[in-house]
């Protein structure tokens, strides 16, 4: 763990070792100044020699101002260090995140992935300032203050070593006891995030269901839970300052009580004792730094953790030695496949034994029932996961052997959950292509029947789309997201369930769209309903992970029970099927028959 966190210092070892040099100079000056107060006291005022007041008193002033410089630069440098550092730990979890596949995502939750982002990094980042600046200054300020003293008295300094020892014992139990606490409080962040995340991205639902005093409940629950575990281990931690008080002041009145004694028998001079008393506070200031520090690093211990499994994970999915950059045509098949989300464990396999086939330019439909692995099926295609058993090639060439990001290039996928982000149509547009032109992005958007709705706005193509796409409705962002995938120019096209917000009449004239626009991509049309699908070149009917059928629609419905019964259910009686006018018989739009011609 402390390897991978410490290999993100990078850039900012310079400042890093520069700060606890500026420290180390910082201490040296502050101890030597209680040293030359005692001469200024013993060999200046007492003595009545202006001489020496003046060159002890100039000698206290560049010291001082020496202290102040270092103090300054090892401040200025700590803080670039640190702020860098956590920089460097936000971009790198950032980064590997990116390459992750969505095994690797399975393993954590977003709202996890958002904590370890700012909680966690902003401890590391507090406690690497520490380290680097209090970590370096406390443990010298202790020695050399240590030192002075018994240069001054030894029989005094023993009092130093008692109070040390005293200290260390009873700040060692404080700590020993907030560790566990501390551990506890990041993982109700997580939960806390999660709830914030959750209701904020299901406002809707929440005010559709006047459910805002139920998420209130649950929010406030878990912030009592931070609340509770925090107040625990900080009334722990508080127990420092009275601790470290009654240490002080027990010093303070044993040196004044013994000093006094050395001052009368004249073994110790005014100065001496007075140089003393600023040894001892800074003996035991020092302590209390170096105790706040381990709490701090038990903190961040938590949070490196945290971080530290981030940065260690090891996409599952990765680019052979020598990768394929060129996808010579749609062509899929899959050679006995079986695919399982946990193939570590014991798990059922989600698809079982598949063996399929399609052409180059072909249409292929899917339906299914929910659950039965249709969208596990498309994902092996662009390697999203990989097959457990068996192999999946696409272009004649198994998917393994692509460079992925030449693959998911030529395989273009809208997925079921249709995400645009913050930005004009045409910036969201161009995640597909970024140097598309405005001509292509228009033709895109007629092929997926957005140009409809998009012109009918005030701003057109620089309508702003608010975060998550708020502001557009779910067909018109599915709609969008079709567009988006076509910009790809793909070899392959997946659109999985993804015009299921869309009229039947709009689906239909994407689907004529797509048979004029895009002949020879290989189209794979996973549907709900049977319109979307009857018109394929072949239609896969899955179930429970498994092909039951694979056919024309007019082949099936003779071969095919559970097609049939698809069929039947949804075409009795209408079906919904909102093609036709009311009292009319002529289609909205051209019924699509086999090679792209229209009827």
């Amino acid at each position: 763990m402390l390897k991978t966190l410490a290999a993100q210092i990078r850039q900012y070892k310079a400042p890093a070792l520069l700060t606890p040099v500026c420290a180390a100079a910082e201490v040296f000056m502050e101890v030597l100044i209680p040293f030359t107060t005692a001469n200024l006291i013993d060999k200046g005022i007492q003595m009545g020699s202006m001489a020496n007041i003046w060159k002890y008193g100039l000698m206290m002033l560049g010291l001082a101002l020496l202290s102040l410089i270092f103090g300054v630069l090892a401040a200025f440098f700590a803080a670039k260090a640190s702020s860098g550092y956590a920089a460097n730990l936000r971009d790198a979890m950032y980064a590997n995140i990116q390459t992750f596949s969505f095994a690797n995502i399975d393993k954590f939750s977003t709202a996890g992935l958002v904590t370890r982002m700012t909680t966690d990094v902003t401890n590391i980042q507090n406690a690497f300032q520490m380290i680097i600046r209090i970590a370096v200054r406390a443990p010298l300020t202790l020695i050399s203050s240590m030192i002075m003293a018994f240069a001054i008295n030894r029989e005094l300094s023993l009092v130093f070593l008692v109070a040390v020892a005293v200290l260390a014992v009873l700040l060692g139990l404080i700590i020993k006891n907030a560790t566990h606490l501390f551990d506890q409080v990041f993982h109700r962040y997580d939960d806390l995030n999660a709830s914030v995340q959750e209701n904020v991205s299901a406002i809707r639902v929440v005010k559709a269901f006047v459910r805002e005093d139920h998420e209130n409940s649950k929010f406030t629950k878990a912030a009592e839970n931070v609340y509770r575990l925090f107040v625990k281990a900080e009334k722990l931690v508080a127990l420092n300052g009275p601790v470290m008080m009654l240490i002080v002041y027990g010093c303070i009145i044993t040196l004044s009580w013994l000093g006094a004694q050395f001052v009368v028998s004249e073994t110790l001079t005014t100065g001496q004792l007075t140089s003393m008393f600023s040894y001892v506070m800074s003996v035991l200031m020092s302590l209390m730094m170096l105790s706040m520090i381990f709490v701090m690093l038990t903190m961040s211990m938590a949070s490196g953790r945290r971080i530290a499994e981030v940065l260690e994970e090891k996409a599952t999915l990765t680019n052979p030695e020598q990768p394929t950059d060129v996808v010579p045509d749609g062509r899929i098949d899959f050679d006995h496949v079986s695919f399982t989300y946990h193939a570590d464990s014991d798990s059922e396999d989600v698809l079982k034994d598949i063996d399929l086939h399609i052409k180059s330019g072909e249409t292929i439909g899917v339906i299914g029932g929910t659950g039965c692995g249709k969208s596990s099926l498309v994902s092996l295609i662009s390697r999203l996961y990989d097959a457990t058993e068996g192999k999946v090639s696409v272009g004649g060439r198994d998917v393994r052997d692509y460079d992925m990001e030449a693959l998911r290039n030529q395989v273009a996928v809208v997925l079921q959950k249709n995400v645009l982000f913050s930005g004009t149509i045409l910036e969201n547009l161009r995640w597909g292509n970024e140097h598309a032109t405005l001509e292509e992005c228009q033709e895109a958007c007629r092929q997926a029947c957005a140009d409809e709705f998009i012109d009918r706005m005030p701003d057109g193509y620089n309508t702003f789309i608010e975060q998550g796409g708020t502001n557009v409705s779910g067909g018109q962002k599915q709609r969008l997201c079709i567009a988006r995938a076509l910009l790809k120019k793909p070899k392959v096209l997946i659109l999985d369930d993804s015009t299921s917000a869309v009229d039947t009449a709009t689906d239909a004239k994407i689907r004529w769209a797509f048979a004029q626009a895009i002949p020879g991509t290989t189209k794979i049309i996973i549907s709900q309903r049977i319109s979307s699908v009857q018109d394929a070149d072949r239609i896969i009917v899955m179930e429970d992970g498994e092909i039951a059928a694979f056919d024309t629609h007019e082949k099936l419905l003779e071969t095919c029970d559970i097609y049939r019964e698809i069929h039947d259910m949804q075409t009795s009686g209408g079906g919904g099927d909102f093609d036709k006018l009311e009292g009319e018989g002529d289609p909205l739009v051209p019924v699509i028959q086999k090679g792209g011609a229209a009827v």
